[in-house]
């Protein structure tokens, strides 16, 4: 089975941290990774996306032009990846920044109130693992053990105080998701 998996949205929205998460993830679980991450110099407030690739498989490229999942964060990373998502994928969006909701019938449409839940809660930077745990909802690619442990990984020592409260949020993503 092979997982071909976009994430898009502005810098700083936690992108391509949630992609490496993905990517540690399946390397836990002994999956063939890619993780191809694209973001122009501006980095933090400029459009960010990474491309995940989990496979069985050996992947034979890092590069695609359509994706079963789309993960889209904001407005320009909709129109552009909204209709690069095969027949039949899914696309899950946070509604915060979204002006104009995805309008495919072909796809299943998932939308995740993370970033109003994050900021409520008083843990912004838990957004992205808000809309990992939704996606990990709608489609289990790697399991949650191993998202923690790929989260572990990621963090540098001095964070890893925060696996509790990042846990939390990917649970809580889990409950927020719901079909558009």
């Amino acid at each position: 089975m092979q997982h071909e998996i976009i994430i898009a949205g502005f810098g700083g929205q936690g992108v391509l941290s949630m992609g490496k998460i993905l990517a540690y993830s399946g390397l836990t679980e002994g999956k063939e990774v890619s993780w191809f991450p694209s973001y122009g110099p501006e980095q933090r407030g400029g459009t960010a996306n990474v491309t995940v690739i989990l496979s069985d498989e050996r992947i034979s490229s890092p590069v695609l032009n359509e994706y079963d999942i789309a993960i889209i964060l904001n407005q320009p990373s909709l129109e552009k990846f909204e209709k690069a998502v095969k027949p039949g994928g899914i696309l899950i969006y946070d509604g915060h920044g979204i002006t104009q909701k995805p309008t495919r019938k072909d796809i299943r449409i998932f939308e995740i109130d993370a970033m109003n839940t994050a900021s409520q809660e008083g843990n912004a930077k838990a957004f992205n693992m808000i809309v990992l745990g939704g996606m990990l909802k709608t489609t289990p690619v790697v399991k949650i053990e191993s998202v923690l442990a790929g989260l572990k990984k990621s963090l540098p020592e001095r964070h890893h105080k925060l696996l509790p409260m990042n846990e939390k949020a990917i649970l809580r993503g889990m409950e927020l998701i719901k079909a558009v």
